[in-house]
Parts: structure tokens; C-alpha cells; sequence
């Protein structure tokens, strides 16, 4: 019994022995997440975006009125001029209409001219001339309205084109406005490709210039104009641009709708290459100052002191000074830092 003793006294020692060697181990330095936004020079820009070409002329064409289609003269893919007639539907109960308006209008007509007769001679009221003046206005405008209607039994190609759906078949009954078939003009000049809101500030610039190349033809270059612009982006999908291609280049290749090309965009402002922007989540106020944090080459968040100018999009402003292009610039949680503190960028 006291060798068990004694052996057990020395494994408690042995155990409280090794315990007391042991050291708390020191707290790591917290590093604090943070979301970024790199900013960008607003006087000297030089990207490549993809874009594609679309048409310049499309549109479903249909009848104004509805009826029975007794001819279609087209079919898919196939290209037509000008004033082609495309489609017709029956006129037989347009004729009639017709002829009946044409009838009335002719009894107004005579009655109206054997009324200034009258009216000179004095044979007839004022009045009288006046109502029979009022009915000859309602027959004319009752028999031009229907020679419209009929003319419109015929649908004509508004402008030279391809075929690229046919919607009906022959002898189908359709609705007014119904469409008939879908007309695109085969060449285009126009081109169009999406951008971040971020850019729309570039896009301002009287700097800004474009260029083209068509996957068709990589080892041309087209010139290219801006268009159209949406102001603002749709559910952050971007802006969508259209450009308009110019020339000498164009005289020489076609260009068809759907296209994929490389849209280039420069802009070399001097005055402006210091100028740059940031999302305003990234900016604050302290002291009737205006700051953001920039993440240094150390990891550590630095408070640079800047001067904003104009908005533009729905979330940029302009820094007009404070900051330099290329920097990386905190665009979240800018209330809970400190100057100095680590933090690591979120990809």
C-alpha cells in the first residue's frame, strides 16, 4: 500500500509538473475584412469591350385591318425591295365599302356644285348651301378614308430588307396588328455592347473616341461614333451603348446584324488624368471633412483626406483630389476602421 501511494503521489507531481509549463499563447491581431473598389483615371482611359452588331432597320409588319391573308409573296430568308408587296389579305368587303362611299360622295359632289348655282342666282338659303357644303365634306372625307383601308388590304416593305420570320400561313384569318413577318435590313452600321455604370462618366468626356473590329475581319479597324446611352443601369446589369460605325471602311465590307466585334474606348484628357471615382458607400464625413480608407502596400487601412465633385450614375462620385488612380479604396463598413488597421481584401 505505500509503494501505490508513492507512485501515485509521483504521477500528480509529473502532471502539475508539466501543467506549470505551459504558457497562455498571445492573441493574433485582429484583421478586418473589407470589400475595395480600385480606383480609375477619368482622363486616360484605354479599354476593350465585346460587343455585337445590330440592325438598323427592323420591324414586325402588319395589317391595319383584319382579315382572311389570301396571298403571302414571301417566305424566310428571302430579301425584298422596297415597296415589295408582302402580304394580302381579302378585299372584297373593302371594295364594297368603297364603292358605296364612292357612290355618296359622287351625289354630294353633284348636289354641292348645283347648290353654287343656286346660292348665285339666289335660288337657295345660305343655310341650305352651308348643309349641303357639310355633307359633301362628310362623303369626301368617308370615301378617301376607305380608299386608305384599302390600300392597307396590301402590306408593303417600308424599306429593303431580308425576311427573317413569317408569323402566318396562307389563308389564315388575323387580327389587326397581328404581325405578319419580321423585316430586317441585312446591313447595319450600328453597334452595341454594355458597359459599368462606373464608365458613365467617360462616356461624357469630349475626349472619348471608339473603335471597331469585327471577329469577321480582325485585321481591319472601323470608326465609330457614339449614338445612345442609357443613363442608368437596369438591376446593376450595366449600361447598354450603341455606337454608330463610320468610315471609309464601311463602303468597303458589309456589316450584318448579329456580328460580334471588339469595341475599343479611349479617352486622353491631360486635365483630367489625376481625376478619379468612387463608389459613394466609400465616402464619409468627419469634422466637416470628407475621407475615405485606403488600403496600403502594408495591408493596413489609411485615412486620405478628398475633395468630391459632381455624382453621376446612381452610386459614383467624382474625386477631384486626395486620391490617386490605381488605388484601392474601402467600400464597406468605412465607419468601424481605425488609421493603421490591418485588414485583408475580400476577392
Amino acid at each position: 500500500m505505500p509503494v501505490m501511494r508513492k507512485i501515485v503521489f509521483l504521477l500528480l507531481g509529473t502532471v502539475a509538473f508539466g501543467c506549470s509549463d505551459k504558457q497562455p499563447k498571445p492573441a493574433a491581431d485582429p484583421v478586418r475584412p473589407v470589400k475595395v473598389y480600385r480606383t480609375e483615371s477619368l482622363g486616360s482611359v484605354n479599354k476593350n469591350f465585346a460587343g455585337m452588331s445590330v440592325a438598323d432597320d427592323i420591324s414586325n409588319l402588319a395589317f391595319r385591318e383584319s382579315g382572311q391573308v389570301v396571298k403571302m409573296n414571301v417566305s424566310e430568308g428571302q430579301s425584298v425591295k422596297k415597296g415589295t408587296v408582302i402580304a394580302e389579305i381579302n378585299a372584297r368587303e373593302f371594295v364594297l365599302r368603297m364603292e358605296a362611299d364612292k357612290a355618296t360622295f359622287l351625289t354630294a359632289q353633284s348636289q354641292m356644285e348645283r347648290n353654287k348655282r343656286l346660292l348665285e342666282k339666289q335660288a337657295i338659303s345660305r343655310q341650305d348651301y352651308e348643309t349641303a357644303d357639310a355633307a359633301y365634306v362628310r362623303a369626301r372625307t368617308a370615301y378617301d378614308n376607305s380608299k386608305n383601308i384599302l390600300s392597307d388590304t396590301r402590306l408593303i416593305a417600308p424599306f429593303s430588307g431580308a425576311v427573317e420570320k413569317v408569323y402566318v400561313d396562307n389563308y389564315q384569318r388575323v387580327q389587326a396588328g397581328e404581325p405578319i413577318v419580321r423585316l430586317v435590313n441585312p446591313v447595319t452600321r450600328s453597334v452595341k455592347f454594355t458597359m459599368p455604370e462606373s464608365g458613365l462618366t467617360t462616356l461624357k468626356s469630349a475626349e472619348v473616341a471608339f473603335t471597331v473590329q469585327f471577329d469577321s475581319y480582325p485585321a481591319v479597324s472601323f470608326d465609330a461614333r457614339l449614338k445612345e446611352y442609357v443613363q442608368s443601369s437596369t438591376q446593376a446589369a450595366g449600361i447598354a451603348v450603341t455606337l454608330t460605325l463610320d468610315g471609309e471602311n464601311l463602303a468597303r465590307y458589309n456589316i450584318a446584324p448579329g456580328m460580334s466585334c471588339t469595341i475599343n474606348l479611349r479617352v486622353d484628357n491631360p486635365d483630367r488624368r489625376d481625376v478619379t471615382a468612387v463608389p459613394l458607400t466609400a465616402l464619409f464625413s468627419r469634422d466637416g471633412k470628407d475621407y475615405v480608407w485606403v488600403v496600403n502596400d502594408a495591408g493596413q487601412a489609411e485615412l486620405h483626406e478628398v475633395t468630391p465633385g459632381e455624382l453621376f450614375g446612381t452610386d459614383m462620385v467624382i474625386v477631384q483630389s486626395g486620391l490617386n488612380p490605381g488605388q484601392e479604396v474601402v467600400t464597406a463598413g468605412v465607419y468601424r476602421l481605425t488609421d493603421g488597421e490591418r485588414v485583408r481584401i475580400l476577392k
